[in-house]
């Protein structure tokens, strides 16, 4: 079972701005268009984005006018404060740009985004063209999975083509995308390996798994208690 990829969870259409954009310019960018980060392009190319925190050192720092930071002040400190005397978009841009493949997988996009600390990566292709772009938003989506979908995969998907089961046998249901699976499974591990199928289906946020071996006779009690 395949999982999602970055092209068809990313937003194709990405407001980018000129690397000589001016300050102004930018935020009205981000007002206007709702957003808190733009691509930067030159010539075409990617080359850094600016977010309203590379935008916000102006005002942190007047304009530049506050005395810079001590000598021992951190890189990010220091950073801020040349951002605060921008006037372009190359001024204050953070580069280089933080982007992934669209042929990558969600989850795998996922830990991308949690260990860059960015609430966006921008999506380039082979050629380093920018097709789109994936924030953490576009991801949360997949949990907006109606739960009537999420139970047809589970009973088709997993039990009756991957695990080679009659999801009739079975009792599937989910509700908030919580998932209740009750029945008999011919051996343990197959009841495990149910579960981490489940676990790691696009949209699930729990499991509860009351699957039992045939020869575990409870499943037989729990199962009378679901059906009546």
């Amino acid at each position: 079972m395949r999982e999602p990829t970055v092209a068809s969870l990313m937003t194709r259409e990405v407001i980018t701005a000129d690397v000589e954009c001016p300050f102004k310019d930018l935020v009205r960018l981000l007002e206007d268009n709702r957003i808190s980060a733009v691509a930067v392009l030159d010539g075409g190319c990617p080359v850094g984005v600016v977010s309203e925190a590379d935008l916000m050192p102006k005002e942190e720092f007047r304009g530049g006018t506050e005395d810079a930071p001590g000598l021992f002040a951190g890189r990010t400190t220091k950073h801020r404060w040349e951002q605060a005397s921008g006037v372009t978009a190359r001024d204050v841009m953070t580069s280089p740009v933080k982007s992934i493949a669209p042929d990558l997988a969600a989850s795998a996009a996922a830990r991308e985004l949690a260990v860059a600390g960015v609430r966006r990566l921008f999506v380039l292709d082979s050629d380093g063209a920018l097709v789109g772009v994936l924030s953490r938003r576009d991801l949360l989506k997949l949990f907006l999975r109606e739960d009537d979908e999420l139970r047809t995969t589970i009973r088709d998907e997993i039990f009756g083509r991957m695990l080679w089961v009659d999801p009739d046998s079975l009792y599937v249901a989910v509700t908030d995308g919580v998932v209740t699976v009750q029945g008999k499974l011919e051996r343990q591990s197959e009841a495990e390996i149910a579960e981490h199928l489940i676990r790691a289906l696009p949209g699930v946020v729990d499991v509860h798994n009351n699957l039992r071996p045939e020869w575990d006779d409870t499943a037989h009690t729990h199962q009378t208690e679901i059906f009546g």
